[in-house]
Parts: C-alpha cells; sequence; structure tokens
C-alpha cells in the first residue's frame, strides 16, 4: 500500500485564518519567500511489481539529497545553499547574498523490497525505484460451516 504522509504546518503563521491569507498574498513573493517551507514535486507510479518515484530537485547537489527508508516510511530530504558574491577592486564585498532551505517529503509505502532499492540523480531530477516484496499467491481455501 502507498500513501502520502500529510503536510504539517511548521509554524504559527500558516495556521491563521485563510481570510488573513488571502490578505497577505500580495507579499508572497518575492519578499516573503524564506518563510515559507519549499516543496518540491513527486509523481508515483505503480508498475505493479515495484513503485517509481520521480522528484523534481533543481538545483540541489546530490551530497546533499537523503533518502530514508525506516517503519515503511521513506522520506526524501535535501538541502540547497547558494551564495551571491560581488566584490569591488580591492576585494572588498559589495554585496554578499546567502540563502539556504531544506525540504523533505515523506511517503507510507510497506511491502517493499529495500534491500533491491535504487535511486539515481541527474539535472535535478530523482529518480527512485522500490520493488514490491514477493508474496505467494493465495490460492484460497474453503472455511467449513459448523452447525
Amino acid at each position: 500500500m502507498f500513501g502520502l504522509v500529510p503536510f504539517v504546518a511548521r509554524n504559527d503563521v500558516d495556521t491563521m485564518d485563510n481570510v488573513f491569507d488571502r490578505m497577505m498574498n500580495v507579499f508572497d513573493e518575492p519578499f516573503m519567500s524564506g518563510f515559507h517551507t519549499p516543496e518540491f514535486k513527486v509523481d508515483v507510479k505503480d508498475n505493479g511489481d515495484s513503485y517509481d518515484l520521480t522528484a523534481e530537485l533543481p538545483g540541489c547537489q546530490k551530497g546533499n539529497i537523503t533518502l530514508t527508508y525506516k517503519d515503511n516510511y521513506l522520506t526524501i530530504a535535501a538541502k540547497n545553499e547558494t551564495s551571491n558574491d560581488e566584490k569591488d577592486e580591492q576585494g572588498n564585498y559589495v554585496r554578499r547574498e546567502r540563502s539556504q532551505s531544506s525540504m523533505s517529503r515523506s511517503f507510507y509505502i510497506d511491502g517493499i523490497d529495500d534491500s533491491k532499492a535504487t535511486a539515481d540523480y541527474k539535472d535535478g531530477i530523482l529518480s527512485i525505484h522500490l520493488p514490491k516484496t514477493v508474496q505467494a499467491e493465495d490460492a484460497g481455501h474453503t472455511i467449513s460451516i459448523e452447525g
């Protein structure tokens, strides 16, 4: 079985009334972008004998992506750090801006063989292949009725 773990707001501002949220949408971009929890898109395909997940993580370095499978939960976590330095002729900073973000998504997936799971990251796309465990087909059986 496969299930998406619901997103939980990480700060009190996200839980305020929708009217206030709609009113504040004017400030959404670019001024307030650092206050929102970044998310990324994930496509999930059930192939019958396996699941394939494709996550869009543009700009992330392979070393900053972590995949964890524990207690039937697959968690994809990524960090992204950028720096924009501008210096004058003497090498002094005229402007130096840095940003850092982290994001994660979790999925409930039971019945997979995590020892055979594979992942590949190329051009900002993370591809994950999760083979399902082989279960013996239930041929069924007859239940006798007593009485």
